[in-house]
């Protein structure tokens, strides 16, 4: 097999076209095997194959740095590089991310996570090289959607403005422009790359100005821009903002492939190389269904015959559809996450009433506000970490001015696989500190479902913050029950020890009660379904009966449900609280329940930390 001989780049620079065929091949059905049973980003990943052996073909990092957008397309990129046997081990705990990232190799120019940030962070590393005199080229790869984020168009507006040698591939998986793929666009392609004709035209454009005059010359150029972006529509929007256009390229024929990078790395100023390719190339499956295969799971035996429990994502859809069959003013907003954030239901049953913006954020906050000043009932659904990016027109456009858009956020807590970029553990800090907006988190599906109902009862921002993956599995109920914003509850009496939890970890604080019951406390388990506002008057009863209060939270211990119980008693109570929660750190990836464990927030791990928080304290008991 070529891909055993592959051990970096340069081995990649000594293969033939055919060699190169090949290795596609073989680079496939590794991916392929991998993903099916770590779970990943699939679908992606198998369309960008061609074109990052093309990228590897013409350049050499990392003295020329490739910066991979989103990075849901860089597996290949990490095989060929110097991942390729730590490959299975991919998104697995103390495995190599499903991302790049700059502690991992130093063939990663540029961590990414969050998308359409390779622009911006490629023009400034192209910057610093010049500006330090360092040798190589500049690549910024962007695509799967990036585009449609407004930080895209920043970095390409700065980098048109400053006219450095950046490079910008753009793949194009949507198929937009396929009819222009053929031997005809592809020679004018090669026409377009080659450096001698380039050479020639620059020639002619001096001779043509120096007997014609500019006046002359303009009107020519002029024309000549007209039929050329006329061909390639997509070209005049890059070219208006100072690049060279070239493309749309097959991004899946190296003989066509190899030769436009290679001219183009010869160029001087911005350019974009359209490349178009095929979203799960080679994979039947993938091809048909892109969007089911965009991100697949880790394969999970299971011989369980009882019903299956509902995911937290599909309850939040029911109920939403539920009660906007009943109001009319009930819309819905995703972030280019219809099927990630269940809203995709919504769409088939209300089309109208459905918007999905792209990778939009910042605009999808701030257009759910202005239908909400128009007396609508925006519901905004977007995952905990990815809500960071509209975090001024949460403030500015939303709280400022009490406007009532629900925040359904989605993955709020530890996710898994996806590690440090797609944990969502800084929203109930983030958002507890903004006045005017109500923050919860349900303990289980009926507590969501109400939550919800409460939030479009009122008529000021609210935030339902729920994690990742199946529910509890209590029976739902039918009704819907408005909950007194604010409200705590006791769940379970005790005379030692109190443990305020929210959200998901009031299970487990229920889990960490019995095993202290096992060694003789007595202990409260409150549900703390509001962070903000919190219960006082119950929180002030708890303190008075109990010198011992433990804070609970999958979420930083910076400023989230622990910070605020602090707060409220730091002035006057003379017992002593503990907080569990996320540390001030990065978490890294791998299975969620083990990376909970890790941390210490199951029932087992909290109770064995309250036991050692303070053994001359529990002597008392």
């Amino acid at each position: 097999m070529i891909l055993d001989k592959i051990h970096g780049p340069d081995d990649i620079k000594k293969l033939s076209i055919d060699e190169l065929k090949q290795l596609s091949e073989e680079l496939r059905k590794y991916i392929i095997d991998v993903v099916t049973k770590t779970g990943g980003h699939l679908a992606s990943s198998l369309g960008v194959v061609e074109l990052t052996i093309a990228l590897l073909k013409v350049f050499s990092p990392p003295e020329d740095e490739i910066v991979w957008d989103v990075g849901h397309q860089a597996y290949s990129y990490k095989i060929l590089t110097d991942r390729k046997d730590r490959f299975p081990t991919l998104r697995q705990y103390k495995g190599i991310s499903g991302f790049p990232s700059i502690k991992e190799s130093p063939y990663d120019a540029f961590g990414a996570g969050h998308s359409s940030i390779s622009i911006s962070s490629a023009l400034g590393i192209k910057v610093a090289k010049r500006l330090k005199g360092e040798k190589g080229k500049v690549i910024a790869v962007i695509g799967d959607g990036a585009l449609t984020a407004g930080e895209a168009y920043e970095g390409l507006n700065n980098a048109g403005q400053l006219k450095e040698d950046l490079i910008v591939i753009l793949n194009d998986n949507r198929m937009s422009i396929s009819p222009n793929i053929g031997a005809m666009a592809n020679y004018l392609i090669r026409v377009t790359t080659d450096e001698w004709l380039r050479k020639t035209k620059g020639h002619f454009e001096k001779v043509v100005k120096k007997i014609f005059g500019e006046h002359i010359y303009k009107r020519m150029k002029r024309f000549e821009d007209l039929i050329v972006k006329g061909l390639f529509p997509p070209g005049m929007l890059f070219e208006e903002l100072g690049f060279r256009y070239i493309g749309p390229v097959d991004g899946h024929n190296l003989e066509t492939l190899i030769p436009v990078i290679e001219n183009v790395s010869k160029m001087k100023g911005p350019t974009l190389v359209h490349v178009l390719t095929k979203k799960g190339k080679g994979y039947k499956p993938a091809e048909e269904r892109p969007d089911k295969f965009h991100g697949v799971p880790k394969k999970k035996i299971s011989v369980s015959v009882e019903k299956p429990v509902p995911k937290w994502t599909s309850v939040f859809s029911d109920a939403l559809i539920e009660l906007a069959e009943k109001d009319e003013r009930i819309v819905a907003i995703t972030a280019a996450m219809p099927s990630g954030t269940g809203l995709d239901k919504f769409q088939k049953k209300f089309p109208g009433r459905y918007f999905d913006v792209g990778i939009a954020e910042q605009h999808a906050v701030t257009f759910g506000a202005g239908l909400a000043k128009k007396g609508l009932r925006p519901v905004v659904a977007i995952y905990s970490t990815f809500l960071q990016r509209a975090y001024d027109q949460i403030i500015h456009d939303v709280a400022l001015q009490e406007l009532p858009v629900i925040f359904a956020i989605d993955r709020g807590g530890i996710v898994g696989e996806d590690g440090a970029t797609h944990h969502g553990v800084f929203d109930l800090s983030y958002l507890r500190i903004v006045p005017n907006i109500i923050v919860s988190a349900p303990k289980d599906e009926n507590e969501l479902r109400n939550l919800l109902y409460t939030a479009l009862k009122s008529n000021i921002p609210f935030a339902i913050r729920y994690p990742r993956g199946a529910a509890t599995g209590v029976e739902i109920e039918k009704e819907f029950k408005e909950i007194l914003i604010g409200s705590w509850e006791v769940l379970k009496e005790g005379k030692d020890i109190a443990v305020i939890a929210s959200g998901w970890e009031v299970s487990q604080a229920l889990e960490a009660a019995k095993e202290l019951e096992k060694r003789g406390l007595s202990v409260t388990v409150v549900n703390a379904r509001f962070i903000k506002p919190i219960d006082e008057v119950l929180l002030t009863d708890i303190a008075k009966r109990h010198k011992f209060i433990v804070t609970i939270e999958e979420n930083t211990v910076k400023g989230g449900l622990g910070g605020a119980v602090d707060e409220f008693l730091s002035s006057w109570y003379d017992g002593k609280v503990y907080n569990i929660g996320i540390p001030d750190m990065f978490i890294e990836h791998g299975d969620q329940m083990l990376l909970r464990r890790k941390l210490g927030l199951t029932g087992k791990e909290i109770a064995d930390k309250i036991l050692n928080i303070n053994s001359s304290f529990l002597k008392l008991f």
